[in-house]
């Protein structure tokens, strides 16, 4: 059997905490063994797994999407690739459209904010 690791020390090799660890298992991002005493043993190998989920969080993907993406990781082939490029680009135009809506909000509160310092300036010449 392969070596295994506790939580802790897969949190502190991670820079992950093991609430955020707890997280990823709940979400099935993440798998653990367990000792006969019932605590999460986690292979080495998950290590790798737990980067490449940190750099997908950074992206902005959810636990869903994460979770719809590692199938290409864990078995690559030319379906799942396909099929994760597919929910990527989803996920891409998501934030393009997330951001014209920001922009958006943006120039409503920048008018608000040149009428408010344009009504200031009427209440100091008064």
């Amino acid at each position: 059997m392969a070596a295994t690791i506790r939580i802790g020390e897969l949190a502190d090799r991670t820079g992950v905490s093991v609430r955020s660890l707890r997280y990823y298992e709940e979400q099935g991002l993440l798998t653990s063994l367990r000792s006969p005493s019932g605590h999460r043993r986690y292979l080495e190998s998950q290590i790798e797994r737990i980067n490449l989920i940190q750099r997908l969080f950074s992206a902005g993907l959810s636990s869903r999407t994460i979770v719809d993406l590692l199938p290409c990781v864990e078995s690559p082939s030319e379906d799942t690739s396909e099929a994760a490029l597919e929910r990527m680009t989803q996920e891409r135009d998501r934030l393009d459209q997330h951001i014209e809506d920001l922009i958006t909000t943006r120039a409503v509160l920048d008018e608000l904010i040149a009428a408010n310092r344009a009504h200031r300036r009427g209440l100091a010449s008064v």
